[in-house]
């Protein structure tokens, strides 16, 4: 007999990938909406691939997070929030009401981290857990009961296709991208640890401690210097990268059911004159 299944979908990487895949566009009023666009397009992609028991859409909730009290140069490199983006960004949980779906965000945290929070909590109620997102951060979640769906790729990621991209298991992924570090979000890492070498390393000592505890034993020399010169960074790193699976929330685990009404979502397209989404509705069965 099958599992029930439950789908979490990083709502922030969706609003981005739709923002910068979408056209310029603009409604009867002049107001920016192509993010918006690209995002209910892709949510109706969503919901049609994956018909599921419970579903739910996980938000960031500003830049300020826990992450960034304990370094304050995380993600401190990033470009600033477009304003037409931010001008639609209000609209996210407009456009998950009109669907019915269920969202969840926290002040202080990441979609991430509640994604992470969900997966680990409806995995021990017995739910198949799938995570839709490309985001390689969450790849740490993956286990037997837990799986990544990357949109951008059609593709399925699990415990076997993480071990092929980084030579390492979900579960030491956070280990691996402590040593690595990652350019794009800040985090330092140790300089001149690629990849490969934190890839070998952990594959080897297993875990970040273990490596530090057996430092003596690393070689080549070079690469021991490096470790030992950047060791509070690369534990930095790790409390960075590792995410908190026991965010409070408000929502119950039994809240998370789409209530979908082709009515509600349509008169919600009328309003924002998205008629050729309309057309696609109409075949979504949820």
């Amino acid at each position: 007999m099958s599992k029930p299944l439950a789908v979490l979908v990083d709502g922030s990487g969706f609003i981005y990938r739709a923002y910068y895949a979408t056209p310029q566009l603009t409604d009867r009023e002049g107001r920016p909406v192509g993010a918006i666009f690209g995002f209910c397009s892709i949510l109706i992609s969503t919901l049609e691939k994956h018909k599921s028991d419970l579903f739910c859409v996980a938000f960031d909730c500003g830049r300020d997070t826990f992450r960034s009290k304990i370094y304050s140069e995380y993600k401190a490199n990033r470009a600033a929030t477009p304003e037409d983006l931010k001008m639609q960004m209000p609209l996210l949980k407009d456009v998950c009401g009109a669907f019915g779906i269920p969202t969840i965000s926290k002040k202080g945290f990441e979609a991430d981290d509640i994604i992470a929070t969900y997966a680990a909590k409806l995995s021990d109620r017995g739910y198949e857990v799938r995570i839709v997102s490309s985001d390689k951060d969450l790849m740490q979640l993956v286990t037997d009961n837990v799986s990544m769906f990357d949109p951008m790729k059609s593709k399925f990621i699990k415990e076997k296709e993480v071990f092929e991209k980084y030579g390492v298991l979900p579960s030491q992924m956070i280990f691996l991208q402590a040593l690595m570090g990652d350019a794009s979000d800040n985090i330092p890492g140790v300089k001149g640890i690629g990849p490969k070498t934190a890839a070998k390393l952990i594959g080897e000592f297993k875990t970040l401690d273990n490596l530090y505890q057996n430092i003596d034993s690393v070689r080549p020399e070079k690469v021991k210097e490096k470790l030992i010169a950047d060791k509070d960074a690369a534990f930095l790193s790790l409390k960075l990268v590792e995410l908190d699976r026991n965010v409070e929330t408000d929502q119950c685990c039994e809240d998370l059911k789409v209530f979908y009404s082709y009515a509600k979502a349509a008169a919600f397209f009328s309003s924002m004159g998205f008629g050729s989404l309309i057309k696609r509705l109409a075949a979504l069965r949820y």
